[in-house]
């Protein structure tokens, strides 16, 4: 396979509600926004990968189609990739096959939802469609009451606080305050977050994503083609992608899959007690096909940042250790130790995550990969207007997006080549 780069993203404002553009228009704005950063052409994209979560928010079927024309790409190739909320990082994957298989030089990969066409009530009933509908759904089945139910079980085997949940919740939060893109600019506390009307203990409103419009793409290329293109080369050098069962109530339980570089005596405390429903064993799988691409040993010091896909706080600080960053059960001390804030030795969520920077379903795990793009290429001045949330010196960042209760989970690692 040839090597895929990342050349160029784009990205819409996240917003509750955007009256003024259309779905289409959003995404026409991130693409040009995309072509103009590198300095491309209409005629330069060879194919495109279409990414959107729901039929329902739109009322319409095939709406790939509709924007394929809009941006001006057809009768050019392209095809749409649904996979809940990894339904970004699986465009992005799909994305990086087209390219590394020689089928295009150059490929759009580009997302979006308009989740303000119903209500929120609404909108939470669909999003509860990618559960099962007919053993979960119909009686009351909704996502936070499965993230609590993972939350307050991790909270049982672990000793993990609400109080841990909450400072993940600030850290990105006061992240987001710097990112103009973003959908939340507050400033909270950690008693503001616990002192928030609860959702489904622990899990209080701000602990979880929201509903939102915007739109985010990608531009990937070969490696010949990059060089063509631009000066400052980012790589995908790894990916990966785990799945799990549909239902938590079916997750088996046995050994921990191991990283690249670990030893089973690392996890002997686990024993018959993992993935229970504390742990998503899809994104352990992911990072571990990742890591191994990449020759990744050692996470925590090999990654310089990450963007995680935290629709709960919760789930934020499961992947932690999904990811190898900390040891199971190690989470919330990790967030307590100050490693993913932003001066930390790992910043997680340097972008705000799905909890303040937004989370309109298609676009999100892409958005992850336009913010991994400006941290590795050091324009996050260029495209913010401050530098605040530029990691210094970032060699390599790993981004993760995530469907369901961890029925689907991806994770790319994209590192520096200039």
């Amino acid at each position: 396979m040839r090597r895929v780069c990342v050349i160029s993203g784009g990205i819409t404002k996240f917003a509750k509600a955007n009256p003024e553009l259309t779905q289409e228009a959003m995404c026409k704005d991130a693409f040009d926004r995309a072509l103009a950063d590198a300095g491309l052409e209409l005629k330069d994209i060879d194919s495109s990968i279409c990414t959107y979560f729901s039929d329902h928010f739109n009322g319409q079927l095939l709406f790939d189609s509709l924007t394929q024309d809009y941006l001006g790409l057809c009768p050019k190739p392209s095809m749409r990739i649904e996979g809940g909320g990894a339904t970004g990082g699986l465009g992005i994957r799909a994305g990086y096959m087209n390219v590394a298989s020689g089928l295009s030089d150059v490929c759009l990969v580009y997302g979006f939802e308009k989740m303000s066409e119903v209500s929120t009530a609404k909108g939470n009933e669909f999003i509860a469609l990618a559960s099962d509908t007919d053993f979960d759904f119909p009686v009351g089945g909704f996502y936070s009451g499965y993230y609590a139910t993972m939350a307050q079980r991790h909270m049982h085997e672990f000793g993990t606080t609400a109080e841990q949940f909450a400072r993940i919740a600030v850290k990105n939060y006061d992240n987001a305050f710097y990112n103009p893109y973003a959908q939340k600019h507050e400033r909270l506390t950690v008693q503001d977050v616990l002192n928030a009307p609860m959702i489904a203990t622990p899990i209080t409103r701000p602990m979880v994503c929201v509903m939102s419009d915007g739109a985010a793409c990608v531009i990937l290329a070969s490696e010949e083609k990059a060089k063509q293109i631009t000066r400052r080369l980012v790589y995908i050098t790894g990916l990966g992608c785990g799945t799990d069962t549909m239902r938590l109530g079916d997750r088996p339980r046995g050994d921990v899959i191991l990283l690249p570089g670990e030893e089973p005596e690392k996890y002997a405390y686990l024993k018959g007690r993992w993935p229970g429903v504390a742990s998503f064993r899809g994104g352990r799988e992911a990072a571990r096909q990742a890591y191994l691409q990449a020759g990744i040993t050692d996470p925590l010091h090999q990654i310089d940042f990450a963007e995680v896909h935290d629709a709960y706080a919760s789930s934020e600080l499961q992947t932690y250790e999904d990811m190898g960053f900390c040891k199971y059960g190690d989470g919330g001390k990790f967030v307590e130790s100050g490693l993913p804030y932003l001066d930390g030795e790992l910043p997680v969520n340097p972008s705000g995550g799905l909890i303040a920077c937004g989370h309109p379903v298609g676009a999100t795990g892409i958005m992850q990969g336009v913010f991994a793009l400006w941290q590795l290429q050091e324009t996050i001045q260029d495209h913010m207007k401050s530098d605040r949330l530029q990691v210094k010196d970032a060699r390599r960042g790993l981004i993760h997006s995530h469907a369901g209760t961890g029925t689907y989970i991806t994770v790319h690692i994209l590192e520096r080549g200039w």
